[in-house]
């Protein structure tokens, strides 16, 4: 089967195919709102009537929360999952939109034509394209090169309550040879990328109570302990003079970067001055023997959040706080450990503890970091089909945030997963004016049609 005719087709239906985006986009389907139910619902209704439509067996599946839609096509060759969300963010603050969110509409800018409304990056309009490839596979050809199970999650916005239970339950009707994520992006505009790191990501609340109430600092200051103080203490003995995070056993897990990976790393051109110009920086702060793309990538962290303590309102108040607070997140990287990093985190600040004062901790979710399985050939495969589309080679990189379902495939479906997808830094997810490139969806949907063909060789 050719994938030039498919790729001829797309190019011939991209008006058609934008058009369909735009109907699945007025569908306000925002999942942590109560009050857009039943718009959730209609959204999983159209994309199961329009699955059905190019010939898969599409159904929406009822949960505790939101529904999921699944749906399966083809009978020979490799077996792939492709995985997407149908929920969007919430769009406060609405005076901020230049239209309605939920009114799409193609709209000429200075880098070309965009697709603006809620949910055109995240992720209606990326996993879309998936869907187009698959349409105009079977209409120039009849039938996919590949077996093609479909998963589109309806809470992913809303921290995905039924998401796990749902695919314990499932797993035998999911489980494929590999899992395809869309909810990611380029590198820049010409070069694409595949996704093989994402931190994982553990959060501790520490509270450090001294005295029994606030107290006058005229009166018991130097007498009495300080809780800020101690907390400041604390949390400024967490990293060496080199960047170095000092928590006993924390680097436990972390390895070194493969070699092929970072010669791709150094081909892409980062510009560590542009990316911390962007917002008024102008020094990596992290470890200091490492390129400020390691630090992002592929590299763990220790950062503080939130601090409280003491009066912070309008104006000057004189006291020494009863207690000192705040709330520390760490990035992980490769094998780390979260449960024995809290452990050790939480040894360490209890031996830094002086006399009359006690320290409590709340945890905030523990999850480890995911790390792809290069050694599968259809890495290597899925990057020279990209790689045959766009203007530069695609690259495997890594992502300094965490996208938990990469996670979830490995441990509940023993699968692995590639996180390809085609928005760009400017899309504004999560914020008033989103928009989508059309020049993205366009080659997003030819890239996933040469992605496909690569998989069934």
């Amino acid at each position: 089967m050719s994938v030039e005719l498919v790729l001829a087709r797309i190019d011939s239906d991209l008006s058609s195919a934008t058009e369909r985006l735009m109907e699945l986009l007025r569908i306000p389907s925002i999942s942590t709102d109560p009050a857009y139910k039943g718009d959730c619902d209609a959204a999983a209704d159209w994309l199961v009537a329009d699955l059905q439509s190019i010939g898969f067996t599409a159904e929406k599946r009822s949960t505790t929360g939101h529904p999921m839609v699944v749906a399966h096509a083809g009978d020979t060759g490799p077996h792939v999952l492709f995985y997407g969300h149908y929920d969007v963010q919430p769009v406060d603050p609405l005076e901020l939109w230049h239209r309605d969110p939920f009114d799409p509409a193609i709209e000429e800018t200075t880098g070309g034509k965009v697709i603006r409304g809620r949910g055109t990056s995240d992720d209606k309009g990326q996993l879309m394209t998936f869907v187009e490839a698959c349409r105009a596979w079977k209409s120039e050809h009849g039938e996919l090169p590949c077996r093609i199970t479909i998963f589109f999650e309806g809470e992913e916005e809303s921290g995905s309550p039924s998401l796990i239970p749902f695919m314990q339950q499932n797993a035998d009707e999911l489980r494929a040879d590999i899992a395809l994520i869309c909810d990611t992006g380029l590198f820049d505009k010409d070069t694409p990328a595949i996704t093989t790191m994402l931190r994982g990501l553990l959060g501790e609340e520490i509270v450090i109570t001294g005295p029994d109430k606030d107290l006058h600092s005229g009166m018991y200051g130097g007498a009495a302990i300080n809780p800020i103080r101690v907390l400041s203490k604390i949390i400024a003995s967490l990293h060496d003079t080199n960047g170095q995070i000092t928590i006993p056993g924390f680097y436990d897990g972390v390895s070194e970067l493969d070699p092929a990976v970072r010669e791709q790393w150094d081909a892409l051109g980062f510009d560590a001055d542009e990316f911390l110009g962007a917002v008024d920086l102008a020094v990596p702060a992290g470890e200091q023997d490492r390129s400020a793309l390691e630090m992002i990538w592929s590299r763990p962290t220790c950062e503080v959040n939130g601090i409280t303590g003491g009066y912070t309102g309008d104006g000057f108040k004189t006291v020494l706080p009863s207690q000192a607070r705040a709330k520390i997140s760490f990035r992980l990287v490769g094998q780390q450990d979260p449960h024995s990093i809290r452990e050790n985190f939480r040894k360490m600040v209890r031996d830094m503890l002086p006399d009359d004062c006690t320290v409590e901790f709340h945890g905030h979710g523990a999850a480890p970091a995911s790390v792809m399985a290069l050694g599968n050939p259809a890495f290597e495969k899925a990057r020279t089909a990209l790689s045959d589309e766009w203007p530069s080679p695609a690259a495997y990189v890594g992502s300094g945030g965490s996208i938990p379902i990469a996670g979830y495939f490995k441990d509940i479906l023993g699968m692995d997963a590639m996180l390809i997808g085609f928005g760009l830094d400017d899309d504004a997810i999560h914020s008033p004016n989103e928009k989508y490139d059309l020049r993205s969806f366009h080659k997003g949907i030819r890239s996933w049609a040469r992605i496909l063909a690569a998989m069934a060789d």
